[in-house]
């Protein structure tokens, strides 16, 4: 997609501007177009805009559910955006790129640091998409296959092409993808315990922040979230732990860990306070909690792809340095 014609920057878009569909976008549905487009607009205001006949294809009266197909023009009338969205537009993310596990002209797998959100949102002006979107201004397409935390650090998959975005989500949600973490816990996790399964339902604090607590299986808003656990190395008064996720719940790992006694180390949410107080003195100042391998099929190879991110420097210290090993697994 391209413009043809721009309006200037600010609140409003003053001129009438054509989109012309390149092929990421053909097939797609008007409506769907325009959101992606057209952001920080509200979406009843975009459903008025095509119902008034002021959006047009090829010069033609069109429908929500009109598909697109390749080099068709899309009329855009002058739309207003919201004051949050032209401050972003005129303080764009600064460019930035991550270290790359794994690029073609399908898919990017980075290795994303602790600390920094993965998209802007809820607080936080911007994240690893808009950054990386700034430091790529020629690519057609950069959208995030899936999500982690802020403060987890590990591997993180970018969609190239909207194909290869779909086929991929698709694996997530099929659970056909293999994730496993490292995560370092309180206390000895018992080694008989290698299944969790148990839902979980999200919540939202007094303050507005949200948060997620393991439930009943009779919870009508429970969702069935199961998590494998193997023990990787026991160390003094903690635990290395290889987690494997079948489900993609928010904040999964780190609620059924902290709910059967054994919390994250550096957990903020979740964690144990005192612990993790004593955990900053001794140079652990983030949550041990890493995106270490990630398998999935190429969706357009359809070969298997396995990926690692070996454990960050300063969790690693951690490990050699904090806390020495009694006894390996």
């Amino acid at each position: 997609m391209k413009h043809i014609i721009g309006g200037k920057p600010g609140a409003l878009a003053p001129a009438v501007k054509w989109l012309v569909v390149d092929e990421e976008s053909a097939g797609q549905r008007l409506d769907n177009f325009l959101l992606r487009h057209l952001k920080g607009v509200p979406k009843t205001h975009v459903y008025r805009i095509i119902r008034s006949g002021e959006v047009r294809i090829n010069k033609g009266r069109c429908s929500a559910d009109s598909r697109l197909g390749i080099g068709d023009e899309v009329r855009v009338p002058p739309v207003r955006v919201s004051d949050k969205v032209a401050e972003k537009a005129a303080h764009p993310a600064p460019a930035r790129e991550f270290p790359i596990l794994l690029e073609d002209e399908h898919l990017l797998a980075l290795d994303k640091p602790a600390g920094v959100a993965v998209h802007g949102g809820s607080g936080v002006s911007f994240g690893v998409i808009e950054q990386l979107r700034q430091a790529r201004p020629q690519a057609r397409l950069l959208e995030l296959v899936h999500r982690l935390d802020r403060e987890t650090s590990g591997i993180l998959l970018v969609a190239k092409k909207r194909s290869a975005l779909k086929h991929l989500q698709d694996q997530f949600r099929e659970r056909e993808t293999g994730k496993t973490y490292l995560a370092l816990v309180q206390g000895e996790w018992p080694a008989r315990l290698k299944v969790i399964d148990a839902p979980l339902h999200k919540f939202v604090l007094p303050d507005g922040e949200r948060r997620v607590k393991v439930t009943g299986k009779d919870d009508p808003d429970g969702q069935r979230s199961i998590t494998l656990v193997k023990v990787a190395q026991r160390l003094q008064g903690c635990t290395l732990l290889e987690v494997t996720i079948k489900t993609g719940r928010t904040h999964q790992i780190r609620v059924h860990l902290a709910s059967h006694g054994h919390p994250i180390a550096g957990d903020d949410k979740y964690g144990d306070f005192e612990w993790n107080k004593v955990l900053h003195r001794q140079g652990l100042k983030r949550m041990f909690l890493h995106a270490w391998r990630l398998q999935f099929n190429h969706p357009i190879a359809g070969d298997r792809v396995a990926l690692q991110a070996e454990l960050p420097p300063e969790l690693q210290e951690h490990i050699t340095h904090a806390q020495l090993p009694t006894s390996p697994v």
